[in-house]
């Protein structure tokens, strides 16, 4: 981070902070590596929090000076003008991922909303905040496609695509993830938008250990796939990822579909297209969501990608609108 590169990311906070974006949304995307010298910093607004997250430790000097650059952004009167109240810096490259309080209060669990939903972060305890700003779009379509359908979370994590897909009038949606705390979260993330939780079920399993329970909820309309790319000592992405795609067949009802995720920088949209032909030939790929233009990265295959199967003879979005 030399002393133009801050320069060029205190230009572009004050262009992102005038006027604020009324909802959460990235403003600073270094890691798509358009921005030279700033590709480890990202920058979130969330709705009154400003989260700046460092994914490389900088050298003492360039810790000082974007520190400084900062302290000047808060005195600006675009920052007076959001009404922001709290400038956070995560040091997300350390084992702990500590945030350091630059200004105003310390923040523990924070709300925002997205697409008119609410849901709860959690700052300064863990890695991940709780909604991954970059599927914004994912969870926008899911909502669009969810009515009357059942639908299966894979990962669910904190429950973002199920609160999106009741939202969407799904009739039932089963959330399955091996980390109960965050199903815990999910359950808030219901309760904060007002749903039924009759129709939503969380089931706290590793998922290869839990196939039976999976299908006895089914079969399902829509099954969602967005696991990490590794988790120590239950996934690995190029390993266990066809092992989920041939098992969509007893899974799905007869004219399902799958948004199917892959966030790995180093592994393109090929992959799964082909693994599905390979394990689920009834399945045709249909399309590959945009991502939000806030995420744009120098390679389009570098970043998120969510795609769209359909089974074979299926109706496509645009025939069942």
């Amino acid at each position: 981070m030399n002393p133009e590169a801050l320069d060029t990311l205190h230009q572009h906070l004050l262009a992102a902070l005038s006027p604020a974006p009324d909802e959460a949304r990235r403003l600073f995307h270094g890691r798509g590596r358009r921005w030279s010298g700033l590709e480890q910093v990202t920058v979130d607004w969330l709705q009154g929090v400003l989260l700046v997250s460092l994914f490389r430790e900088p050298a003492e000097p360039e810790g000082a000076a974007l520190r400084r650059m900062l302290a000047a952004l808060a005195e600006s009167p675009a920052w007076r003008h959001s009404n922001a109240h709290a400038l956070l810096l995560h040091h997300r490259y350390r084992p702990d991922s500590p945030t350091e309080v630059l200004l105003g209060e310390a923040v523990e669990e924070w709300p925002i909303t997205e697409n008119g939903l609410r849901y709860r972060l959690e700052l300064g305890r863990k890695q991940n905040s709780g909604l991954f700003l970059d599927m914004r779009y994912g969870r926008r379509w899911v909502q669009e496609q969810a009515r009357g359908k059942r639908v299966l979370n894979l990962f669910a994590y904190t429950c973002g695509f199920s609160v999106a897909a009741i939202a969407g009038g799904a009739e039932h949606v089963v959330n399955l993830d091996m980390a109960r705390a965050a199903l815990s979260r999910g359950r808030d993330n219901h309760r904060l938008n007002g749903h039924d939780l009759e129709r939503v079920t969380f089931l706290g399993y590793e998922l290869f250990k839990s196939w039976g329970k999976v299908k006895k909820c089914g079969p399902y309309d829509l099954v969602i796939i967005d696991p990490p790319s590794f988790q120590k000592g239950s996934f690995a992405l190029t390993r266990d990822y066809q092992k989920i795609l041939r098992r969509l067949p007893e899974l799905l009802g007869g004219h399902g579909s799958v948004l199917a995720c892959i966030n790995d920088p180093d592994i393109g949209p090929d992959f799964l297209i082909e693994h599905a032909a390979r394990e689920a030939p009834g399945l045709r790929f249909e399309q590959r969501l945009e991502n939000p233009p806030e995420f744009a990265d120098i390679h389009a295959d570098s970043g998120l990608k969510a795609l769209v199967f359909r089974q074979a003879g299926a109706a496509s979005a645009s025939h069942t609108a």
